[in-house]
This record gives structure tokens, sequence and C-alpha cells, in this order.
């Protein structure tokens, strides 16, 4: 589990293919202080598990279902990702619930500078309309931000300097493709409603020996 609050950025050293999967080399921009063999790190968005780890220096192991999910397969050699170490019990919650499993990839539609800070407008992908809704959180290459306005096909956000400074919405660009994680716990309660509604038209709409006997149709 992460925050979305960027630790600050790294780079891929090296990038090979593994099966259906791929092996990346990674080297962060800052000390990875304790660093613990297998520990979740989160590549621009994306829950990661960490081996091989010598001082600044890691590799990862990506999935098939990661790179058809996110927008890891096009890093390269040189490429910069965000990178945050997942949380702790006792880690102040900075930003929000972040999962680390992406949704779905976006492209950058507009960058407008809005004095020193800059809005950013993004397509919705499909099937996550319902889970971005004005003011609410949602996780771009894993940093945590906040909604500023949004519709059927379209949300924009808007981005302070410090934000721009740390991680890589600094260099985003119009068509610059992004991850996107929607808030976690919308999901989880529009599942327990869906559970809830199904399990109520079951108990209430289907003919079964209950239905009869309470209809006077059977004893």
């Amino acid at each position: 589990m992460f925050t979305g609050i960027i630790l600050g950025q790294g780079k891929v050293v090296g990038k090979r293919s593994s099966g259906s999967g791929m092996i990346f080399s990674l080297e962060s921009g800052f000390d990875l202080n304790d660093p613990e063999e297998g520990e979740s790190i989160a590549v621009n968005g994306v829950c990661l598990t960490a081996r091989n780890i010598s001082l600044r220096k890691f590799t990862v192991d990506v999935s098939p279902e990661s790179l058809a999910r996110t927008n890891l397969g096009k890093l390269s050699v040189g490429s910069k990702v965000n990178l945050e170490r997942a949380l702790r019990l006792s880690d102040r919650l900075g930003g929000h619930m972040v999962s680390g499993h992406v949704d779905a990839v976006s492209t950058v539609l507009e960058r407008k500078p809005l004095g020193d800070f800059f809005r950013f407008t993004f397509g919705v992908p499909a099937g996550l309309t319902r889970y971005i809704i004005e003011k609410g959180s949602i996780a771009i290459d894993g940093t945590s931000l906040t909604v500023n306005s949004c519709n059927d096909k379209t949300f924009s956000i808007v981005v302070i300097p410090h934000t721009l400074e740390v991680t890589l919405l600094g260099s985003l660009q119009q068509g610059d493709t992004v991850n996107i994680e929607v808030d976690l716990i919308g999901k989880y309660v529009e599942k327990m409603l869906q559970t809830w509604e199904d399990e109520t038209q079951k108990s209430h709409g289907a003919i079964n020996p209950e239905f009869l006997a309470k209809h006077g149709f059977m004893k």
C-alpha cells in the first residue's frame, strides 16, 4: 500500500524480456535507507517487488498483466520514473490510499500554464468514468492528485510547483501516456452495493419454495 507521495525519481538502467514479461534494472535518485529484499516499490504507480538491491540500484519483474495495463512496456534505458516505497503503519498518510494496482493508461490532452502552476487535462479510460469525481482523489503515474473538474470524457488536475519539480508531471507533454489508478474506496463501495442489490433481488424476486409459501401457493 502507498500514499501517492512520490519520494523522488529514478531511471531505467537495464531492460530485457523474460518470457512474456520483462525485467527492469532501476537506479533511484535518492538513498534507499534500510532496504529489504522483496519489498514493494511503486514504479510510475505500479506496485513491484524489488530484488537484488545494491545501494541505489534494484531489479523488478514486470508481469504480462502489468505490461498490458500500464505504460511500463514503453520505457527504455534512460527513461525516468516516479518512485515510492511502501507505506509503513507509522507513516503519515499525506496523499490517499493507493494500492499500486493500475486500472488503465490515459493520454495527456492538454497542458496549460497557470502562473507557476499547470493544469493538465486527460482522457477518461473506458469504464472508469463513474470512479472519477470532482474534488476526488486519483493517482497519476503514482502521484496522489485531486480532480479539479471532470465529465464523461475528460478530467483535469492542477499541479503545484513542488509536485512539478519532484515528479514526472513537470516533463509531461500533450500526447504522453500515464498510468491511472482511481480511488480504491469507490471501487469497494460499488462492489458491496452491487452484492447487496444482487442478494436483495434473489430473496425478493425469485420464484422459489419460500416465495410460493409466503403467497399461499403451497404449505
